[in-house]
């Protein structure tokens, strides 16, 4: 080695990078042969579509330690997922195949449709209960009358007299007449068949007569008389089973008719009475002190005694 030179082997002979170098280059440095620009790597050419991925590389010989392919960080070409090899782990769950069960929608389907009808049932039962609580509210009121109380009708009255009620009536021309009582058809207006009243019954002493069969059961009734009145007020007498009531037939104007019209006067009146079961025998007559103007065409029943 001689002044001013270091001998063949200097820094930028052995720096791999000396040829990247200004001074490095005038020394003769040059870039290495072994690929890659790294020292000891290995570079190997294969000629494209040469190289064949998915195979197993060649066994390294005895002693040697397999040389990887890939650096650090980088895919390895001979690397093949599990699940590509027989009876690699499978990726996931393929259509068709058994496992776990999904949710029970059809469960939650029928659980639905079983509260929905519940709420309906329990929305209708509310309604009909309310319905049947207006319906069964009583609208009547007012004190028990006594056994043969005459009252004043009134137009729901007179609808509940006349509904069927499996309970005898009678008209004008069937009831036994006693005291110059006689039947006539003149005057119009009379709701007996034919419009046969009982006239000539302002007099004492005159009556007509009811036997009454077929009462189911003794009890409270309520006796109806159809009437009518010449524009004035009257009274009659009643009689049931041999004992006169304490309380008279009002025979009064309740249709408003002028003075002398009988047509404009018919109208009728109810009193409460009490019956035996089968037979008994209903009289309305003209006694001392009662009024009895007026003309008589029906008498019908009602059970229990109206308005209580």
């Amino acid at each position: 080695m001689t002044a001013g030179n270091n001998g063949a082997s200097t820094p930028e002979d052995d720096d791999p990078f000396g040829y990247l170098y200004a001074d490095g280059q005038a020394n003769g440095a040059q870039p290495p042969s072994g690929g890659y620009g790294y020292p000891n790597a290995v570079n190997r050419v294969h000629t494209v579509g040469q190289r064949q991925y998915g195979q197993q590389p060649p066994a390294a010989p005895h002693g040697q330690v397999p040389q990887q392919q890939g650096a650090y960080g980088r895919p390895n070409a001979h690397y093949a997922a599990p699940e590509t090899h027989p009876g690699g782990a499978p990726t996931g769950r393929q259509p068709g195949q058994g496992g776990g069960r999904g949710p029970n929608t059809k469960g939650l389907l029928i659980g639905a449709v079983a509260v929905v009808a519940a709420v309906v049932i329990g929305i209708s039962v509310a309604m009909l209960n309310g319905d049947s609580d207006d319906k069964g509210e009583n609208k009547a009121g007012g004190p028990t009358p006594t056994a043969t109380q005459s009252s004043e009708p009134s137009p729901s009255t007179s609808a509940d007299a006349e509904s069927p009620q499996e309970l005898p009536t009678i008209d004008a021309k069937a009831l036994r007449l006693e005291g110059n009582a006689a039947t006539a058809s003149d005057v119009k207006g009379a709701k007996a068949a034919g419009g046969v009243y009982v006239t000539n019954f302002n007099n004492v002493g005159a009556s007509v007569t009811w036997t009454v069969n077929g009462i189911p059961e003794g009890g409270k009734y309520s006796l109806y008389v159809g009437y009518g009145v010449p524009g004035k007020d009257g009274t009659a007498t009643l009689t049931v089973n041999g004992t006169a009531s304490d309380r008279p037939v009002n025979l009064k104007n309740w249709a408003g008719a002028p003075e002398g019209d009988y047509e404009k006067g018919w109208t009728e009146t109810y009193n409460f009475i009490q019956l035996n079961k089968g037979t008994n025998i209903i009289k309305v007559s003209c006694e001392e002190g009662n009024q009895c103007d007026a003309n008589l065409d029906r008498l019908w029943l009602v059970k229990g005694w109206v308005g209580s």
